[in-house]
């Protein structure tokens, strides 16, 4: 039972840290990342689709996406798409082909994505120390129905606090990787 909960625990805090890295993959570095056009929907055949289920999207270099589009009459509404997102991005096609060139960020802008940084990596803590909470809960539950020792609860308690400090140092390994990113030229 114990070990049962521990295990459900350290599942769900990868899933925290995984889940971080995906919020910090969406965060662009002023460096081209396919992942940047990650949620940016078209309109395809009268419903929302995601720009990868319509479109090739590519690295031209550090700082140029190139996006095609499978669909010769999707090259305006694909471009629409990108201009019209919270990206602020501004495509030029040329042909079949979308060029998506990445502006340098300001000093600014980078301090501000920093914040943003920093504000995910603490909702990630967040949700790392309420499994721990859930868990230590249903132990002691476990221990006033007197179906563990108090042993048992006190070694289960040492274990998921280690577990939590482990998943804690990736979500802060991961911000530091991304913070010096975000610095890097």
């Amino acid at each position: 039972m114990l070990q049962e909960l521990k295990k459900d625990a350290g599942q769900r805090m990868a899933k925290s840290v995984e889940a971080l890295k995906v919020e910090l993959g969406k965060i662009r570095t002023g460096r081209a990342h396919t992942s940047l056009l990650d949620h940016v929907t078209v309109e395809y055949y009268g419903s929302q689709v995601p720009l990868s289920q319509v479109a090739n999207i590519n690295v031209g270099d550090a700082r140029t996406l190139l996006v095609t589009p499978w669909e010769k009459s999707m090259v305006p509404v694909v471009e629409k798409a990108i201009m019209t997102s919270d990206l602020g991005l501004n495509p030029s096609t040329s042909g079949n082909a979308i060029r998506v060139p990445l502006p340098p960020l300001t000093e600014e802008r980078r301090r501000d994505l920093i914040k943003v940084v920093r504000q995910e990596g603490e909702n990630a803590k967040v949700a790392i120390r309420n499994i721990r909470r859930d868990v230590l809960g249903d132990v002691k539950d476990l221990l006033k129905e007197k179906e563990i020792t108090e042993d048992d609860d006190r070694r289960t308690q040492e274990e998921v606090q280690k577990l939590t400090d482990k998943y804690v140092a990736e979500v802060d390994q991961a911000l530091q990787e991304k913070e010096q990113d975000l610095m890097s030229i």
